[in-house]
């Protein structure tokens, strides 16, 4: 991918650049959250992305994070559209015997969380977002060849000019490095739906 196209909503504590490879150091208190059951709003975490108008699409990137070791320190795969419309998906450790591996879905400013536990031990995740108009969902890899579905999801605003890319942060007092290798943009891995058809529409 062409790096260069890739912009900073927030800059991390620091990082690192190259052509294969992306290394991002969180800061503590950083985080995407708004609203819901905890009340509060976070909208502080580092957002690395590009632009596309094309409807059809999918982006694939592996994310390591031997480092995290705190709860909530996370990274992953993100489409941040503004601070009330987003999604991301991430490994969330949790404890020294699991993680929260999961997604975000946020629109019109109130989060839902959708998890499943992996062990703790799992330090490096692959994740593929595709795109079908303003229909989006969300896969995850262990080895980057056999993806799982996590998520379908609606985003209201996602039908026009997206951005999407990348993102790390610390929810409470810790910092870790993540590291992000492998990213591609390619068709639509998402094929269309072939089964039962609309509600007042013959097949």
């Amino acid at each position: 991918m062409d790096l260069t196209k890739f912009q900073w909503t927030r800059k991390p504590e620091s990082f690192t650049i190259n052509d294969k490879r992306i290394e991002i150091v969180t800061r503590p208190y950083t985080d995407l959250w708004q609203r819901t059951y905890y009340h509060f709003q976070n909208d502080n975490a580092p957002v690395l992305q590009t632009e596309t108008d094309e409807k059809y699409f999918s982006f694939t990137v592996k994310t390591d994070f031997m480092d995290s070791g705190h709860r909530f320190d996370q990274c992953g795969v993100v489409m941040y559209l503004d601070s009330e419309n987003w999604l991301k998906a991430s490994a969330e450790y949790e404890n020294e015997e699991f993680s929260h591996l999961g997604s975000v879905v946020t629109n019109g400013g109130f989060s839902d969380w959708a998890t499943t536990a992996i062990p703790a031990s799992v330090k490096s995740m692959w994740y593929r977002l595709s795109r079908r108009e303003d229909d989006y969902k969300i896969e995850c890899s262990r080895d980057g060849t056999s993806f799982e579905q996590m998520r379908i999801c609606h985003m209201q605003k996602g039908g026009g000019r997206i951005r999407f890319g990348i993102y790390a942060c610390s929810p409470e007092n810790s910092s870790f490095k993540a590291v992000f290798t492998n990213m591609k943009v390619s068709e639509c891995k998402w094929p269309a739906h072939e089964g039962q058809p609309p509600e007042g529409r013959k097949s």
